[in-house]
């Protein structure tokens, strides 16, 4: 038996195939999907297929098209061939112009161009049903006029069509009765065959009513719709087991005469979950759960009209987490995805009663706080978010710290409509990453001046390389036992051609946001190597040149063989190296950070933790790390000798050193009375502007020269 055929029609290349690929993709098996590009072209082939005998059920037309639109199209088609069934694609907004197309052409139903692809597979799906049914319906009525001897066949061929139909069937004489219903019918509302065995159609559809989590309105709707002598409308029908149903009244005439209604009835429940998990998707993020973009700002604009009517106070905190490219970098994007949903999970615990959470996409959140009685509640809840990533997250095996900026706009102060505000918060949140990161700033007016400032800095950050405006500057390390400098430490300047001469602190975090720090970090150390070894061509012997790594840097898993690259282009000794990095950086990746300082110590090069004491979990680290120093932060230097509590750290950390055979450096020591006292605390390396402040190479190499 050949497939039945669906024709679409549109002059839109691109939309036609898209329309044939949807259709072929759903109804491919069973029906031939047939396209023309033209109305006139349409009437050719529907020609064609009658002539060899393939039915068509179905014809889906678009309205708007060159020479023969659409609603002419279908019009001519019900003319000439009354059975297919009929869809129009429409842009048109006209009621008056459709209604038109309606009664012109029968048409079946109407989709709004463009179209949801699930709700026009499941209008077509509806349609191919309907055309069956009324085939089915039409075959019934031509059996009811057979000759006497035809009728017990055509009953027969009835019941089999009565019971094969996917909808529950019921059947309601003129007198209001029950005339019969199918086992469909029977199977979708769980009627009990006690009651099916008495052959009591009014109590089955009792029991049925009963089931209606509202069966008085139906009742009435029914009483309605018997006054109606044309097909009713579809009605949703609500269970008290969760189901919808949908059903729909038929009337049936014989030699002119009602002879009562068909019900049918159809468990929609499986469409209407899918229809709300699609508007559910809609409004949510598909990794998290959070709502998104389009439910935030829905909510947003909710609370702003409540708070401009009410004169309330509201925030929205703008939420980044800090260096998340880089947890994607190294350890790939399942990881990053796992991460996000345990950083949810806190942020979550965060939030007050009314508050609520959006991932605004990537590694960014917002977060509305519609009711606040002073701007120090939304700082409040900034505060209980930075806390509650502190401590670190297990992912998969790797033990990974990940912190927060937060900017916060309050309304109306800091913006008095949804863009200003949001715009504002972001705002706020590049102060917080430009200080620091791992804080919370509020908006300020001074802010958007600056970010322009950080916009222009960074982008002339990006030619700074090429055009040699970076200089490499060394601070002397001191022995204070034999007074010699035992170490320059490399550090990098911007001489830029209109601001002068920029500290690291101004372009590094832009370079580590932007990830030109790498390219940064690499010429440093290719420059600093080169400049010792040249030292050491001038007989400036025994010299270590300790060079700074940023995270980035210690998160690739090739490090071990860029620094291997720089000591054999330079010719330098492995042991003429030392690399600081932070705490905070080596516990982004505990694993690599470990794999990568092992193959580095293996090939000679000095390793040393620079800031010592400021992070998270130090000593329980210090035993897995090939550290050979341990650089006390200068925060614990600067006051020594007003806080006792200093004294007792610088204490601990030296002996700590001593007792595991590394060497301690204390940085930040500016004057006589500080050197002295670290003296007599056993510290014998120091650094710091009292010994010298960071000097070009030049006057580096002066200074090596005169100390000889």
């Amino acid at each position: 038996m050949s497939k039945l055929a669906i024709i679409c029609v549109d002059d839109d290349e691109f939309v036609l195939n898209s329309l044939g690929e949807q259709l072929t993709r759903s109804f491919g098996q069973d029906y031939v999907i047939e396209m023309a590009s033209s109305g006139e072209d349409a009437l050719a082939l529907i020609a064609e297929l009658e002539t060899k005998g393939i039915d068509i059920p179905l014809v889906i037309s678009d309205q708007i098209m060159p020479r023969m639109k659409g609603d002419q199209l279908l019009t001519q088609i019900h003319a000439l061939y009354p059975k297919p069934l009929k869809i129009m694609l429409t842009g048109q907004v006209d009621p008056d112009a459709i209604v038109n197309v309606v009664n012109a052409a029968k048409l079946y139903r109407y989709i709004t161009k463009p179209w949801d692809e699930t709700d026009l597979i499941l209008t077509v799906k509806e349609a191919l049903r309907r055309y069956t049914q009324e085939q089915h319906l039409a075959v019934q009525n031509h059996a009811l006029r057979q000759m006497n001897e035809e009728l017990e066949k055509s009953l027969a061929l009835l019941k089999a069509t009565f019971e094969s139909t996917a909808d529950g069937i019921l059947v309601i004489d003129t007198n209001g009765k029950v005339g019969n219903f199918n086992q469909k019918f029977v199977e979708l509302w769980n009627i009990p065959d006690s009651i099916i065995g008495l052959k009591d159609g009014d109590r089955a559809l009792a029991f049925a009513l009963d089931q209606l989590t509202n069966p008085d309105s139906f009742l009435s709707k029914i009483r309605e719709m018997d006054t109606q002598s044309t097909p009713a409308s579809y009605e949703l029908l609500e269970l008290k087991n969760s189901k919808t149903i949908e059903c729909y009244s038929q009337p049936q005439w014989f030699e002119g005469k009602s002879v009562g209604k068909v019900w049918s009835f159809r468990d929609i429940t499986e469409r209407k979950q899918a229809e709300e998990y699609v508007r559910h998707q809609a409004r949510h993020d598909f990794l998290t759960g959070l709502s998104n973009r389009v439910q935030f700002n829905e909510r947003l604009s909710e609370v702003l009209a409540i708070a401009d009517q009410k004169e309330n106070l509201f925030a929205i905190l703008f939420i980044d987490l800090d260096r998340f490219k880089l947890v994607n970098d190294t350890l790939g994007h399942a990881i990053g995805d796992l991460l996000l949903q345990l950083v949810v999970e806190r942020l979550t615990t965060c939030l007050r009663g009314g508050d609520l959470i959006a991932r605004w996409g990537g590694d960014e959140f917002t977060l509305l706080l519609p009711k606040i009685s002073c701007a120090e509640d939304a700082s409040m809840v900034a505060q209980r978010i930075l806390n509650s990533l502190n401590p670190g997250f297990n992912v998969e095996g790797h033990h990974i710290h990940i912190t927060s900026s937060i900017g916060i706009a309050v309304y109306p102060q800091d913006g008095q409509d949804a863009e200003t505000l949001v715009k504002n918060a972001d705002a706020a949140l590049y102060r917080a990453k430009e200080g620091g990161r791992n804080d919370f700033q509020r908006y300020m007016v001074t802010i958007n001046s600056q970010a322009r400032e950080l916009l222009a800095l960074e982008n002339s950050l990006h030619q700074a390389l090429e055009r040699q405006e970076l200089i490499v500057y060394y601070q002397p390390q001191i022995n204070t036992v034999t007074g010699e400098i035992v170490q320059m430490e490399a550090l990098v300047r911007w001489q830029h051609p209109e601001l002068g001469l920029l500290a690291p602190r101004i372009f590094i975090p832009l370079a580590e946001e932007n990830g030109l720090i790498l390219n940064i970090g690499e010429w440093v150390l290719q420059t600093a190597c080169a400049q010792n070894k040249a030292w050491q061509s001038m007989g400036l012997s025994n010299l270590c040149v300790g060079v700074n790594l940023a995270a980035r840097q210690l998160q690739q898993p090739n490090l071990p063989q860029k620094v291997a690259d720089a000591l054999a282009q330079t010719g330098l000794e492995a042991h003429f190296l030392e690399l600081e990095i932070t705490e905070t950086a080596a516990l982004q990746n505990v694993e690599l950070t470990k794999e990568s300082l092992t193959e580095l110590h293996q090939m000679g090069v000095q390793i040393a933790m620079d800031d010592f004491g400021t992070g998270y979990s130090s000593l329980s680290y210090l035993r897995q790390f090939p550290f050979n120093t341990l650089k006390i932060d200068q925060s614990f230097i600067r006051d020594l000798l007003a806080n006792p509590k200093d004294i007792e750290i610088v204490i601990a950390i030296v002996a700590l050193g001593q007792g595991l055979k590394l060497k301690v450096v204390a940085e930040g020591v500016e004057t006589e009375s500080i050197r002295d006292r670290l003296i007599d605390l056993k510290c014998e390396l120091m650094q710091g502007y009292f010994f010298g402040r960071p000097l070009p190479a030049e006057d580096a190499t002066r200074l090596l020269m005169g100390q000889n």
